[in-house]
């Protein structure tokens, strides 16, 4: 398998190919270096493990958008069974960049609804690259409707860089495609639980988002814009930006997951495996059906109202506002 190494990943790369190229010198021959290749392996354990630990903001959204990351349909895969997916907004086409349908995670009935960005140029392409149109969102709310009409929990997964701007987009209404969501799932009547797994952009993916329990991945990213938008509108100098600027618009932005359980917009991260989510996709699914699991148990006691109203209060506390007096104004 071709693994894809991040910039700042290189050393791992470089102790991981002499690792591989010790295996193939001793397949077959009569060589013993197997106490090499376990001390190779420890410290790439260990260099990997120290990178990853003090990742800056603007790694983070690299691992986020990392091209072997899994994406929903991996996870759907991986954690469901007996998925059937549904098709359609029944208003104008199919848009394959949100993927959804009925399945069942460990004999729980569930819909479950996430972006999907696609592998390959090809599908990449197909996929618009996880950037939805209205129709994907339309999609989306019908699926989620069919679910409230079966008492269904509802299971989201984020990971896209903003709702598709272009004209066709805004001429069928993305604006209001996405405002419709917000609003139909604040009162939707039954659990909804909502996992960010890479990066989650603007509207695009709180069109999805509003939730009982709100989860990102360790390694995941959830921003009004991104760290290239931002730097662009804020620093952009003769029709041109730096890319030393991305690193900047990144820590400003506190995108990370660790901020934003800081700023308890979140519920909890999940922790990723050692390397990223990538690195263990089917250890990195068992530990998200277990987070979805336990918030449908916490949460199918309650009765629809109840659901609503908890849901309101959370939205309503997030965020901050301090007063100043009239002089400290003027």
């Amino acid at each position: 398998m071709i693994r894809c190494y991040l910039e700042f990943e290189k050393p791992i790369e470089e102790l991981e190919l002499k690792i591989e190229e010790l295996k193939r010198l001793s397949d077959g021959k009569d060589i013993d270096i197997s106490g090499e290749i376990k001390r190779l392996e420890k410290k790439v354990k260990e260099l990997r493990s120290d990178i990853f630990s003090t990742l800056t903001p603007w790694q983070k959204t690299l691992v986020a958008r990392h091209p072997d990351r899994p994406y929903t349909l991996d996870y759907i895969n991986l954690i469901t069974n007996d998925f059937i997916e549904l098709h359609g907004d029944r208003k104008f086409s199919n848009d394959p960049s949100i993927v959804g349908g009925l399945a069942k995670i460990k004999d729980l009935p569930v819909m479950i609804i996430g972006h999907q960005k696609g592998r390959g140029t090809k599908e990449r392409i197909y996929r618009n690259f996880g950037q939805p149109h209205p129709e994907g969102y339309r999609k989306a709310l019908r699926l989620m409707e069919l679910a409230e009409r079966f008492k269904k929990p509802v299971i989201t997964f984020i990971d896209t860089p903003g709702a598709y701007p272009g004209i066709s987009a805004e001429e069928r209404g993305q604006a209001e495609a996405i405002a419709v969501n917000l609003m139909e799932m604040s009162r939707l009547r039954v659990p909804i639980i909502s996992v960010v797994i890479g990066e989650g952009g603007s509207g695009g993916a709180l069109a999805i988002g509003v939730a009982d329990r709100l989860f990102m991945l360790e390694h995941s990213i959830y921003s009004v814009i991104s760290p290239e938008g931002c730097a662009a509108i804020l620093w952009k100098k003769d029709g041109d930006i730096g890319i030393e600027d991305f690193p900047r618009a990144a820590s400003a932005l506190r995108l990370t997951a660790q901020d934003l359980l800081s700023f308890k917009i979140i519920d909890d991260i999940i922790p990723e495996p050692l390397g990223g989510a990538h690195r263990d996709p089917k250890g990195m699914a068992e530990k998200i059906s277990d987070y979805i699991l336990k918030s449908i148990e916490e949460l199918k006691a309650k009765t629809p109202g109840k659901l609503i109203e908890e849901r309101y209060r959370r939205l309503r506390r997030i965020g901050s506002f301090k007063e100043e007096s009239a002089s400290a104004l003027s």
